[in-house]
Order: C-alpha cells, then structure tokens, then sequence
C-alpha cells in the first residue's frame, strides 16, 4: 500500500467515526423527542387548530398515518437537539485543513447561522402562518367544509418552516461567497432587479395564494438581499484591503 492511499483511508476511516457519532447524536435526540411527540405535534399544528371552526378538527385516514407523524416529528425534532454534535463533529473533521486565521470563524458561524435559521423558522411559524392557514379555512363555505389531514399538514407546514430558515441564512452564505470571491456588492446591486422578481416567484411557489402571505416572506427576502449587500461590502473591502497589504 502506498503513502498516498493510507492518508486517503484514515480519512475515511476518520469520516466514518465522525458519522457515527452524529447518528448516536441523532439518535438520541430522537428517542427524548420522541417521549414529547404528541406535546410536540400540539404546538406544531397550533396555528391551524386557532383559526378551524370550534366543531374541526385535524384528521387521518389511515391507520398508521398518526404514527409516522409522530416519528417525523421527533425524528426534526432531534435533529435539531443534536445540531451543536453535528457542527462540532464536522469541525473536527476540516479543522486540521484549516489556517489558524481561518479557525477563528467557526464558532461566529455556527452561532449566526443557527440563530438566523431560528429567527426565520419562528417568523414563518408566528407570523406566516396564523394569515396563511387563515386564508386557507376561509375557503369554506356552508356546503363545503375543510378536513385538513394530518399528513398533509405536516408536510406543508415543514416545508415552510424550513423554506424560511433558509431563506434567512442569506447574510451568511453571501459573506462566504464574498470572502472566496464568487460574488462582489457590485454583481449583487447588478441583479437586485431579478432577485426581487425572484422573491416574489418564490414566495407565491412557498406561500399560500393570497397577497399578504406572499409580501410576508417576498419582503422579508429583499430585505435580507439588500442587508446582504451591506455586508458583502464591508467583506469586499477588507478583503480588498488585506490584499494590497499583503502585495506591499
């Protein structure tokens, strides 16, 4: 065996330790939701249940349906639990491939990543939802009732919720992008126009079909890309600036 292949194997042997570690992480934070689940699937489906009729309720119209909800819901929900393994997991695992200057940027990462992932969840769920969900039931009329199915509405409900934590980790990924290079506050201000024509597509993809839902996360979009273009800035320049320094 070469002195090529050997570094190559105790990498991956190295990846596999740091994967199963993540999946104990997981695994755990599954069982401890799990116990939770039904309190858990409660506040999930709380925006809905203020808005349906006294007399509505959520349904499901098979026989394990209710489960597998139950097992979704604590299996995101230890996920989450186990987010600060997993990060702490993948650091270990770049950290030696990284400069010491470098280094310094992990835990400021994580810590805005995960707080504006939050941020953007809470914001769909607290502020999106109650006149999404409330558009929806006022659909229904004398002859037609609404009987929202818990598959349904889980699926619906966690593509939102996460739909705007991405969304909210903009600043972050463009203050990456910036510091490698592939953007500049100059390209972005280029394509303002469309990343407000995209917002708005993105936002009547995500969102229920009424106007005010769909300005609720389109705004919220375009303030984040305008923010970020304050932030590439500041990047730019003091990328800018290192450069000339290192050059003289």
């Amino acid at each position: 065996m070469n002195n090529k292949t050997q570094p190559f194997l105790a990498h991956l042997e190295e990846l596999r330790k740091r994967l199963l570690v993540c999946a104990i992480a997981v695994g755990a934070g599954f069982v401890i939701s799990y116990i939770f689940s039904k309190q858990l699937f409660s506040i999930l489906t709380l925006p809905l249940m203020k808005v349906l009729p006294a007399e509505s309720t959520l349904i499901f119209t098979s026989l394990p349906e209710m489960f597998i909800a139950y097992i979704k819901v604590a299996l995101i929900a230890g996920i989450i639990l186990a987010v600060p393994v997993i990060f702490y997991e993948i650091w270990m695992f770049v950290a030696p491939g990284l400069y010491r200057k470098e280094k310094r940027y992990f835990v400021p990462f994580v810590l805005f990543s995960t707080i504006l992932f939050v941020v953007g969840s809470l914001f769909g769920y607290l502020v999106v939802f109650p006149y999404g969900f409330k558009f929806f039931i006022g659909l229904a009329t004398e002859d037609i009732q609404a009987l929202p199915s818990v598959k349904q509405y889980f699926s619906f409900a966690v593509r939102l919720l996460l739909a705007f934590g991405v969304v909210f980790e903009m600043p972050v990924a463009v203050l990456f992008l910036t510091k490698i290079g592939l953007i500049t506050p100059e390209s972005m201000k280029k394509y303002r126009k469309f990343a407000i024509l995209g917002s708005f597509i993105l936002s009547a993809i995500l969102t229920p079909p009424d106007v005010a839902t769909q300005l609720m996360m389109a705004l919220p979009i375009i303030i984040l890309y305008e923010v970020s273009i304050f932030i590439s800035r500041g990047v730019y320049r003091k990328r800018e600036k290192d450069s000339h320094s290192a050059g003289s």
